[in-house]
């Protein structure tokens, strides 16, 4: 077939499939997100991913504080949220509507820090954590962190404690874990996603406390897993609820979530955090995204279900690379049933 004829054949084609009313390229669709920045670095890469194998959907996701995503879910602002703590009953009753929580991966929190010379993993207890983020304990050198670390040689040097300055589901995990072990800090600070700190400075988002941590010497701050190491920032080793130091990893985290699996309530909000097991890291929880039960836009509703189908099926094996524990195969089970919930 000479060029000429090739030519006319491809027109013909184009004409006919006019005339058919051929689909022209698949309009592109954007879905919009926001909340806990504990899980944006898996939540980014899974957005990629999808948009590699479907090229008309882009799904964008603004890491703004699990706080942040409530309210704008809640405003409906975007079409997801996301938040490390789940959402609280008077949250939940003050939206236009009910609101399904599909937990998405696991992740731990860890006491980072910044001490100029000390180069060993330390070791904390729930209370010296709790009187340190209360104030009671102000300089490296205490008692109660030396006693835990016999053998490093302490600074005299004052702390310096770093929380979070926004709604955050990462503060949520961590005053969640401290109110369980001290008594006076649930008393004093609370279990929310914002609270009022007794002493410290506040950085904004999980790279806010990592860059304040990493820039301040004596620093002591609370991040997920994931940021501490991608900052190369020093974290320690945390006494579990069966007495043991255990360091956070891919394994402790899972750990920790082996007893939810025959214990998960029906709306998937549990906390994990202090859980039984003699390797389980203590300070670990789900993270969650949020949707209306029944959204208005029907179209979006049914991409993101059919999105998080793939999430949990195929996105889990992204997990390790980026520091997450994935989902215990029992909780992928029902979630994959919840999402039947979901009116499309």
């Amino acid at each position: 077939m000479n060029l000429n004829i090739r030519l006319k054949a491809a027109l013909l084609g184009l004409s006919a499939g006019l005339l058919l009313g051929a689909p022209a390229q698949a309009q592109t669709v954007q879905i919009n997100g926001a909340g806990a920045t504990f899980p944006f670095p898996i939540y980014s890469k899974w957005f990629d991913e999808y948009h590699k194998q479907h090229p008309n959907i882009e799904i964008n996701y603004a890491s703004i504080g699990s706080g942040g995503g409530i309210r704008q879910l809640t405003n409906e602002t975007v079409f997801f949220g996301a938040s490390d703590g789940p959402m609280t009953n008077e949250q939940l009753a003050s939206a236009p509507g009910a609101v399904l929580h599909f937990p998405t991966v696991l992740g731990g929190v860890v006491p980072s820090y910044n001490i100029p010379g000390v180069t060993a993993n330390l070791k904390f207890t729930g209370a010296v954590l709790a009187e340190i983020y209360l104030g009671k304990i102000t300089k490296w050198n205490d008692p109660g962190i030396a006693k835990l670390n016999p053998g490093v040689k302490l600074p005299a040097t004052d702390i310096a404690v770093v929380h979070r300055s926004d709604g955050s589901g990462t503060t949520y995990i961590w005053v969640d874990y401290l109110s369980k072990i001290y008594p006076e800090f649930k008393q004093k600070v609370g279990v929310a996603t914002s609270v009022n700190w007794p002493a410290g400075v506040g950085g904004k988002g999980n790279e806010g406390v990592a860059g304040l941590v990493k820039q301040t010497p004596g620093a002591i701050g609370y991040v997920e897993l994931i940021y501490a190491i991608q900052n190369d920032i020093s974290f320690g080793d945390v006494q579990n609820h069966d007495g043991k130091f255990v360091r956070a990893s891919l394994e402790s985290v899972t750990e920790a979530a082996a007893g939810a699996t025959t214990a998960m309530p029906p709306d998937f909000r549990v906390s994990i955090t202090n859980a039984p097991g003699a390797n389980a890291y203590p300070i670990s929880s789900f993270t969650w995204m949020l949707f209306f039960q029944n959204p208005q836009d029907k179209a979006r509703a049914k991409i993101m279900a059919d999105f998080f189908k793939w999430a949990l099926r195929d996105g889990q094996k992204y997990c390790s690379e980026l520091g997450y524990a994935p989902l215990p195969k029992e909780v992928v089970a029902l979630e994959l049933k919840a999402l039947e919930k979901i009116k499309l």
